[in-house]
């Protein structure tokens, strides 16, 4: 969908939606910098885009032996977000002991479902290809991702486990070892979002029959060959009625499922995608007991 197409109220919204998560993530990240001990390498391509094929790679400084590997998957609705966005979350992780790969992909309305997907198996490829330059292993790898993020994130583990279904769409995953999931405050029911307004609907180019493509039923084909999963909400996400269902549902299927609710009603900074204010002793928190929880499934 090219953004001419859109009305002048679809315009409005798309520009209000972005102008306020810049300016929530401007804020969350004012006076940050890289953390002494981590070595990052910028602005590396895993596709021709010369922006939104880009990537970067963070790992503890002096690192050489190949590490267990995080590549996260930024939220932001499907229309907003860089891996600008998302550096002093990743660095965080990585200081953890993890190398992780932070990414661009290209944004809805214009490039819109199932773009994401592609490119982040196109990302793993890239991962999967250069591991004797860069301490990462394909043997220990983790996808982490939020809000819609964790929607990418929880599908892709089904493409990765399940053949058929990666047949179905299209998508043949490289040669690795999917360890774990993090999925933090997620929007999980894709066919529920294909008939929602606001950010789904423009990554679903606004077609109403979307959510009648059986490949949308993720949660119906998930099973025990999917991976373990640690799922992450807060008291006052807007995502938080998702958290519940899905870790039910991962349990139910014979998954290796844990999770937490974190914070309190009364904690204000306990809202949707808190982990990544690597400020807050609450996000800490969390992402010690994620990362802990990935740590169980190296091998």
């Amino acid at each position: 969908m090219k953004l001419s197409e859109l009305t002048p109220d679809q315009r409005a919204a798309l520009q209000r939606m972005r102008r306020g998560m810049a300016r929530s993530d401007k804020k969350r990240d004012a006076g940050l910098t890289t953390p002494e001990e981590i070595t990052r390498v910028d602005d590396l391509h895993y596709g021709p885009a010369r922006k939104w094929n880009a990537l970067d790679l963070y790992y503890p400084r002096g690192a050489s032996a190949p590490l267990p590997t995080i590549v996260s998957v930024h939220g932001g609705g499907y229309i907003y977000g860089t891996k600008e966005v998302y550096q002093f979350y990743c660095m965080d992780l990585a200081r953890r002991g993890f190398a992780v790969v932070n990414f661009n992909y290209h944004l809805a309305p214009v490039h819109p479902y199932p773009t994401p997907l592609r490119e982040l198996n196109r990302l793993l490829g890239w991962v999967c290809e250069h591991a004797a330059e860069y301490p990462v292993d394909p043997d220990n790898l983790f996808l982490v991702g939020d809000s819609a993020g964790a929607q990418l994130v929880s599908q892709y583990a089904l493409i990765w486990a399940d053949p058929d279904y990666a047949a179905q769409m299209g998508i043949r995953p490289p040669a690795f070892r999917l360890a774990a999931l993090g999925l933090n405050c997620g929007l999980y029911d894709l066919r529920a979002a294909a008939e929602a307004d606001g950010a789904p609907g423009f990554y679903f180019a606004g077609d109403p029959q979307a959510a009648r493509s059986p490949e949308l039923d993720v949660l119906g084909r998930i099973d025990s060959r999917y991976p373990p999963a640690y799922v992450v909400s807060a008291a006052n996400d807007f995502l938080l009625e998702s958290w519940a269902p899905m870790l039910e549902l991962l349990r139910a299927r014979g998954v290796a499922a844990e999770g937490r609710v974190y914070g309190t009603p009364e904690d204000k900074t306990a809202c949707h995608v808190f982990h990544c204010n690597v400020r807050l002793p609450l996000a800490a928190r969390c992402n010690d007991d994620e990362t802990a929880f990935l740590r169980r499934f190296v091998r």
